[in-house]
């Protein structure tokens, strides 16, 4: 990932004023497991407490989503993204995790 785009999840960001606006941008990725390891994530569920590798996958699944959109952003001249805002299912194909909010164009106040 080599864009550098702010992600934020508030309308406004401190020291910077919007310059542009370019509409909302959206991140999506639906990540599985693999056969072996749900089974084994499925048995930790008959004695409780949490399951690891699903919290592993929630981690990597939401990290992909940010970076891509940071891509999404990128690829339309936004340095920003504001109102950042997390949507996620689980099924039985895997997890899906969308990241999305408005990409700006954002500089120093001052400059």
């Amino acid at each position: 990932m080599s864009e550098k785009v702010l992600i934020t999840t508030t309308e406004s960001i401190a020291g910077y004023q919007t310059v542009e606006t370019f509409g909302e941008v959206f991140g999506l990725t639906t990540r599985s497991r693999n056969v072996i390891s749900s089974f084994g994530q499925s048995v930790k569920t008959l004695v409780g407490g949490e399951i690891k590798g699903y919290t592993k996958l929630q981690d990597t699944a939401r990290d992909e989503a940010i970076d891509r959109l940071k891509t999404a952003a990128a690829k339309l001249g936004a340095n920003a993204v504001v109102m950042m805002r997390f949507d996620s299912s689980s099924g039985t194909i895997g997890d899906s995790v969308t990241a999305y909010g408005t990409a700006v164009k954002i500089e120093k106040v001052g400059d």
